[in-house]
């Protein structure tokens, strides 16, 4: 059986590559939602409608990408489940990289009026589709890699790498708004990030070309030649209906507290930009803290106990968190610490959530099952998170609906994870 084993340090170099690769990703995926406000200035602004207008179509066209990411997932996951890890994700790297940068390019609409914000809009899908592909081929990549014992944790770097690249992402914009005048910033600053993409896309590639492909996929496809299985599609859509259950919450959770509440403090409660980014970066890095430990727990006392507790608490403190945002004598240190509680919590779910979803599809469909499922699961309660909260406020006047949102997701999640075995961190993947 030797030939099934990887090379020695060949798990180190795909946790590298999977993990570089997929903090670019994130990084670009962000840059636009950090840059929100100044893109609806500069795209959506149309004539004669009200500023929130031009949020929403600037959030519209957020949620569009998140609407691609499921057919991405299933475009890339059929590719990754046939072809192999390694080619897909190189693949998908060089597309994300390409379609970001393209973003940087595009004339604004007091230059070329309607058509810029549709070429906007259709880069913001491309990167959609991409992203969508990313997720599965990164996680399969990762826990497939993953030594016995250590899914969790090897799992928890593909979350990690994410709050990595949204951090990237707030820092540069932070680091920008900080350095230019607001003019400058508008005028062409705002470009800078998405061309950042080029560069550092060449690096991921050059460590992608270098990985090897994994241990799991060349053992399934020497059984394949061997005996060719079919996966149930019953039980695949069965999986991906549990999955998406599971992780609601940390969808839901995830986007509310970490790239919504800028913008929702800008709006809602007349934050500065500044202080709202600067919010953004801190939870964002109690988001960072947590994910690793989280990860490493799960392997030793499973998947179940960790993801449960942190559900049960985002369901406990969402609205006694979000008053006192919301209250006036709220002074900005404690405004930090509630978000970075609130960060916290979500990367309690997300750092057992990519072996748990790893463990839940055999290898021959666990690029698109995983994929899909989480990329399904953000569509619905991440992508739509800020046309849902921000719609409801407008209907609404009440300001504690995003506290209310992740309350509803929480209940349905505690029952979907209720369902985890309590061994199923120790098992073999198939």
């Amino acid at each position: 059986m030797q030939h099934h084993t990887a090379a020695p340090g060949a798990h180190k170099r795909a946790l590298i590559a999977g993990s570089i690769g997929n903090f670019i990703e994130w990084y670009e995926f962000a840059v636009y939602g950090f840059l929100a406000t100044i893109i609806a200035q500069n795209f959506f602004r149309l004539e004669g409608e009200a500023e929130l207008t031009s949020l929403i179509l600037t959030y519209a066209s957020f949620a569009v990408a998140f609407f691609f990411r499921p057919l991405g997932a299933v475009v890339f996951g059929r590719m990754g489940d046939r072809i192999g890890r390694k080619p897909t994700l190189i693949i998908v790297l060089i597309s994300m990289t390409l379609a970001t940068a393209a973003i940087g390019l595009v004339p604004v609409y007091a230059s070329i009026g309607v058509a810029a914000p549709l070429i906007i809009t259709g880069l913001r899908i491309l990167q959609g589709l991409f992203a969508g592909g990313e997720y599965g081929g990164a996680v399969s990549l990762m826990t497939e890699f993953a030594p016995r014992g250590k899914r969790g944790l090897y799992g928890a770097w593909q979350s990690f790498t994410v709050a990595l690249g949204l951090l990237a992402g707030a820092g540069i914009v932070a680091l920008l708004s900080v350095t230019l005048s607001p003019e400058a910033l508008y005028d062409w600053g705002w470009r800078i990030p998405f061309f950042i993409a080029l560069p550092m896309g060449a690096v991921a590639l050059w460590l992608r070309v270098s990985m090897e492909e994994t241990p799991g996929f060349v053992r399934q496809q020497q059984r394949r030649e061997a005996a060719p299985v079919k996966a149930s599609a019953g039980a695949t859509l069965k999986n991906i209906l549990l999955a998406i259950g599971r992780v609601m919450v940390w969808s839901a959770a995830g986007y509310t507290y970490l790239v919504i509440m800028p913008t929702y403090l800008q709006s809602a409660l007349h934050t500065g930009f500044n202080q709202a980014l600067l919010i953004a970066v801190i939870s964002n890095i109690g988001f960072a803290l947590t994910i690793i430990p989280a990860g490493m727990l799960s392997d030793r006392i499973g998947r179940r106990t960790v993801m449960v507790v942190a559900t049960c608490l985002l369901l406990i403190l969402a609205l006694p968190l979000l008053k006192i945002l919301q209250a006036e004598s709220a002074t900005l240190a404690v405004k930090a610490l509630v978000v970075l509680v609130a960060g916290g919590l979500v990367g309690i779910l997300a750092g057992p959530g990519p072996a748990m979803l790893a463990e839940m599809f055999p290898t021959r469909v666990r690029y698109t099952g995983l994929g899909l499922a989480y990329s399904l699961s953000n569509a619905l309660f991440s992508g739509c998170a800020g046309l849902i909260i921000t719609g409801l406020i407008k209907q609404t006047g009440n300001l504690d609906i995003p506290a209310y949102y992740v309350m509803a997701t929480a209940v349905i999640s505690i029952g979907a994870l209720m369902t985890l075995h309590k061994n199923d961190h120790l098992k073999a993947l198939e």
